[in-house]
């Protein structure tokens, strides 16, 4: 979903630029998270949407649950994305705004899928690969995805380094359709 990812990212870097300068951080970590929880609620979609629900009846949806972690610019950027019609990227601008922050602290997070469960020294030696690619610290979460065959996937941020069978073999099957 590109285009939810390009939409997102001007409201994730605002956020967390807000956010650096109030040093509020964890606070704006936990608003964007709940907020995400939110707008992904089936129910709340639908709300989203309905022209009968007004934009006030939508943000004090999204008050009453944040609670105590919205404050004036909390309140301000839920005003933003409803009059720009764009609260159903809130679980994008989360993930972003969480990837902001890992990379603040010199730390970015990887998703590792696997075909087959690794042992602690592969996992390691995978993780030490990547610090050493990135030259970062990197915070990975091993995932078991049988459908890959074999081999690995990882996504780290936006980007994704697929060295598994299955990827293989729809590269081989582009190239021999293209």
């Amino acid at each position: 979903m590109a285009e939810a990812t390009t939409i997102a990212r001007p409201y994730a870097e605002a956020a967390f630029s807000l956010a650096q300068e109030n040093n509020t951080i964890p606070r704006w970590s936990n608003f964007l998270e709940l907020s995400a929880a939110v707008a992904r609620h089936e129910r709340v979609r639908a709300l989203i949407g309905n022209p009968r629900i007004t934009s006030e009846q939508v943000l004090k949806i999204f008050a009453g649950v944040a609670g105590q972690s919205l404050d004036a610019h909390g309140t301000n950027f839920l005003n933003a994305l409803v009059k720009n019609g764009r609260l159903e990227v809130l679980p994008e601008i989360s993930q972003m705004f969480e990837e902001m922050k890992a990379q603040q602290g010199g730390a970015l997070e990887a998703t590792i899928y696997s075909a087959f469960p690794l042992n602690d020294a592969q996992l390691k030696q995978l993780v030490q690969d990547l610090e050493t690619r990135f030259a970062r610290k990197i915070e990975a979460d091993l995932r078991i995805a049988p459908e890959l065959i074999g081999g690995v996937k990882i996504e780290i941020g936006d980007q994704v380094l697929d060295a598994s069978v299955r990827g293989r073999l729809t590269a081989m099957a582009a190239a021999l359709t293209a």
